[in-house]
């Protein structure tokens, strides 16, 4: 994010705020319950951001994750496409080998008498 926009969105959270209680004494309360209620509502809507960027944390859904994400599938793809028939043969032979050989591996469920 570029200093302007931190800017750009204090101004807006400052104009917002503003506007608020610009709303509240329309409707009549008065100055210091409007001021109150103001802070109230942006109080509440930071910790609503805040919960919302605390679940992207914990879901790993951070824009870092989804680029590095992106990235690993884009060069897997690419060395995929690079691949001759052949290779593409012999690389889903020893899947299904390796497949075939874990799923032989796997304890078996104990049958209850």
């Amino acid at each position: 994010m570029r200093r302007i926009d931190v800017i750009g969105i204090g101004f807006g959270v400052f104009a917002v705020g503003g506007l608020l209680y610009l709303g509240l004494r329309v409707l009549g309360l008065d100055s210091p319950a409007a001021g109150i209620w103001s802070q109230v509502f942006f109080v509440g809507g930071i910790l609503g951001w805040v919960g919302t960027y605390l679940t992207r944390v914990m879901n790993h859904d951070m824009t870092y994750n989804r680029q590095l994400e992106d990235y690993e599938e884009a060069v897997l793809q690419k060395r995929l496409d690079e691949l001759t028939p052949e290779q593409l043969a012999q690389l889903q032979t020893a899947l299904e080998a390796d497949t075939g050989a874990t799923d032989s591996e796997s304890p078996e469920q104990p049958t209850s008498p």
